[in-house]
């Protein structure tokens, strides 16, 4: 026992000692304007979308950030089952389902190859104007009619789903500000690949195409109690190790967690 505890002791400080060489290596890789996808921390969303400003174009909201990947983000991933599983659950009680940073319905295209019973869902994006934009115009060229957009939520609703795969680490507002914008409560949360991590609640800037996005990790203890806070009960819960993230520039902060939830109203 000792000899292990000796042993994780060693390989602790030697991962610790790597980490100034390591921090070092993605900010001169950053100066250089070599890729970097995750560089600086910053204490809140303004200061992260401030400083990308002042390094080129910031955020989501441009016609060049809008098909980024898209083709990418329509096949379906390990980690969209357990949302599968739990809209083919629940499905005989949803009628409508507000896609929350949704970007141009690829999840309504991946999820459809397996569930095809969404079709039937009145099925709404939500997302920034220019990812709108682009949603509307693609699935006009596809003859996708049931699918729908929006940039604005105030007084959007009812829905009965609020589906946020990717949205909360990309979100501006606090979440219980968001979902108070609805009409009414959805009776269900289906939230995943959240940035989770145990430490105070920080903002990097992730590289995406041309463009630097404001990206937050959320202290977990905090998440947790905002969730029972809006009258909310965690039904499942599942890890995304592939999807944990150390910043490049700034390695000491350790790697995020990335989590799902499937939550129900109280």
């Amino acid at each position: 026992m000792a000899l292990n505890q000796i042993k994780q002791g060693l390989k602790q400080a030697r991962g610790a000692a790597f980490l100034p060489f390591q921090a070092a290596a993605g900010r001169m890789r950053m100066v250089a304007h070599r890729p970097v996808r995750f560089s600086g921390v910053y204490n809140t969303y303004e200061d992260a979308l401030t400083a990308a400003n002042q390094r080129g174009l910031a955020g989501y909201d441009h016609d060049a950030v809008a098909g980024v990947a898209f083709e990418q983000m329509c096949r379906l991933v390990p980690w969209d089952y357990p949302v599968l599983f739990w809209l083919s659950q629940i499905r005989q009680d949803i009628r409508s389902l507000l896609d929350a940073g949704g970007h141009m319905g690829t999840k309504f295209r991946a999820f459809r190859t397996i569930l095809p019973e969404i079709e039937a869902l009145k099925w709404t994006v939500y997302d920034v104007p220019a990812i709108v934009k682009a949603g509307e115009k693609r699935a006009r060229d596809e003859g996708i009619e049931n699918l729908s957009f929006t940039s604005r939520l105030d007084g959007h609703g009812p829905c009965d789903v609020f589906l946020g795969s990717g949205l909360l680490q990309y979100l501006n507002v606090p979440l219980p500000d968001l979902l108070g914008r609805l009409a009414a409560p959805p009776k269900h949360l289906l939230l995943n690949k959240v940035a989770l991590r145990t430490g105070k609640t920080i903002f990097t800037l992730e590289r995406i195409g041309p463009a630097l996005v404001p990206y937050q990790m959320r202290n977990e203890a905090s998440f947790l109690a905002e969730l029972e806070g809006i009258g909310y009960r965690i039904a499942d819960r599942w890890n995304i190790p592939s999807l944990s993230h150390v910043i490049d520039t700034h390695p000491e902060y350790g790697a995020s967690e990335s989590a799902g939830f499937y939550c129900t109203r109280r």
